[in-house]
């Protein structure tokens, strides 16, 4: 299948984007139409293309309550990256991060609730360490190892309308990831912000998407990870799925930021 990737311009400018007020946005886009996958059909790794689709059923019953998220989800998520990874530490950032594609009355309601619709990764290198540094657990050594990992799930039945594309983090060259400023605001306010990375057009980019998704799956992914022998990071997207039927219920996804520590 081919779709339109939006990709960003090389215009020789930093640029910066807004989790809510996206008109202050300086991201100039280049959609381009790329082949992409099912990755159903495939095996993939956290170690080889940098993600992968595991069967996970949560405890939460209502992912919309906050309070309900916040209180059984972190540690669900926890569990489940260091199982599946086998770090020796796992530390949950943040609270879940609720979105919605465009056609949902909640797209752009709350705090950071819009799909993210150009390519990029979470986290630069150098937030990577800082962030690393900032949730190292107390009393722990030195990590020889920090993994930065994002867990996506859907919580809308399946198709999904606007599912997340996932670039394998071994067709991405250093070239091809600019630094960014990833703004956080509300109110018209900017509350904090760091470097993330948004990504030019390759044709080396390989694309998958995972399609009809559960809310019993969970695709974990990296967004930075210290050993330069493994998968780094994995430029990611959201994408209009040409094949979904034009009254599917909107895209609603969940997701969860956790660092991994090996000693």
């Amino acid at each position: 299948m081919q779709v339109a990737i939006n990709y960003v311009a090389r215009s020789g400018e930093r640029m910066c984007y807004f989790a809510n007020d996206s008109s202050r946005d300086t991201v100039a886009l280049d959609p381009r139409p790329m082949a992409i996958r099912n990755a159903r059909e495939l095996t993939t790794t956290l170690d080889g293309e940098g993600f992968a689709l595991v069967r996970h059923r949560s405890m939460v019953t209502d992912f919309a309550d906050a309070a309900e998220v916040g209180r059984i989800h972190p540690e669900e998520i926890a569990d489940l990256v260091r199982r599946v990874s086998g770090a020796d530490d796992v530390v949950v950032t943040g609270t879940g991060v609720l979105r919605f594609a465009e056609r949902s009355t909640l797209s752009g309601a709350l705090d950071n609730s819009r799909p993210a619709r150009f390519a990029h990764v979470d986290v630069s290198d150098t937030t990577a360490v800082a962030f690393g540094a900032r949730s190292l657990p107390a009393g722990a050594g030195e990590p020889r190892r920090v993994v930065h990992y994002n867990v996506w799930r859907a919580i809308s039945p399946a198709p999904q309308d606007v599912p997340l594309a996932l670039c394998d983090a071994r067709s991405v060259a250093p070239g091809d990831l600019l630094p960014a400023d990833a703004m956080f605001d509300r109110d018209g306010e900017i509350m904090w912000s760091f470097e993330g990375l948004v990504v030019a057009h390759s044709p080396e980019h390989r694309w998958h998407w995972f399609a009809d998704l559960s809310r019993d799956e969970a695709i974990i992914f990296k967004t930075n990870d210290s050993d330069p022998d493994r998968a780094h990071s994995v430029p990611h997207v959201a994408f209009d799925d040409p094949r979904c039927p034009a009254d599917a219920v909107p895209r609603a996804s969940i997701e969860m930021r956790a660092i991994a520590y090996w000693y």
